[in-house]
């Protein structure tokens, strides 16, 4: 009777696994089929990374105590995954116009492997971005070792995960493409000035302060800067937390959206 009961459970997951698979299949498929896609994935560090973060470079950088580019590096890798997998997810309007996501839904698998597949998905066009910022900030002088860019790379899927579940909670409300593209703005730009991506927030107070402790990305940023400045003397005046307090607020934070976000999802696809 228990091997019975081990052979189903181990069949369920197995179901659930090849679920996550094939939609993220479907999502990268998608996006290699859209070559305007892949540009834009490309170009939009040219923009972040080389515009702006060049300007704050050339004028803001002196007297901070540390190396800015590295910092900013660091920031733009991190905000290019948030970003990127969170406009991604606005392709689940598409499928609501099409159908598809009711013929997802109907299948018997568990709405949270959908959902999951779906982000893990998107998120191939945020590791093209994150590639098109190193390849900018080499062209900038800005380069990080080897062994810290394979740990932040490591992270990425958390991040990734953490990015997408956040924006399900937008997407749940809104089945206009152009109201989604918007809240999805509204969702990232505010993350990326007030987490730390570009700009320092270790002196932020009042009404700023308690934003960017409800940010994922303030956690996800600081962990990454965390494996890239450990054992240096500017640790501490980068990083805001230990790093085990950064992995286990994201992974909590991860889980509310992603359970709020796919509540709301399946909710308004039942509700059509």
């Amino acid at each position: 009777m228990s091997e019975l009961v081990l052979t189903r459970k181990s069949s369920r997951l197995f179901r659930e696994l090849n679920t996550v698979v094939t939609v993220a299949a479907r999502e990268i498929t998608v996006f290699l089929k859209s070559p305007a896609t892949a540009i834009m994935s490309l170009a939009m560090p040219l923009m972040m990374m080389g515009m702006i973060g060049g300007n704050l470079m050339q004028n803001m950088s002196g007297g901070l105590g540390f190396d800015f580019g590295e910092f900013m590096l660091v920031g733009m890798l991190v905000n290019m995954l948030f970003m990127i997998t969170t406009m991604g997810m606005t392709s689940l309007v598409d499928d609501h116009d099409i159908d598809f996501n009711q013929e997802m839904l109907v299948s018997p698998v568990s709405r949270y492997s959908l959902v999951i597949g779906k982000i893990f998905g998107g998120s191939f066009a945020a590791i093209v971005s994150m590639t098109g910022t190193l390849i900018v900030g080499a062209l900038m002088g800005i380069t990080l070792p080897l062994g810290k860019l394979l740990l932040i790379l490591a992270l990425a899927p958390l991040m990734c995960l953490s990015g997408g579940a956040l924006a399900m909670i937008a997407i749940g409300f809104i089945k206009n493409k152009k109201a989604a593209n918007l809240a999805v703005m509204l969702v990232t730009m505010p993350q990326m000035f007030l987490s730390g991506a570009i700009i320092p927030i270790n002196n932020s107070s009042g009404a700023l302060l308690v934003l960017s402790r409800l940010m994922p990305m303030t956690y996800c940023l600081d962990l990454a800067r965390a494996v890239v400045y450990a054992g240096t003397p500017e640790y501490g005046n980068i990083i805001l937390f230990n790093p085990a307090v950064n992995f286990f607020t994201i992974a909590a934070l991860t889980v509310i959206c992603l359970v709020i976000g796919t509540f709301l999802f399946a909710r308004s696809e039942k509700n059509r």
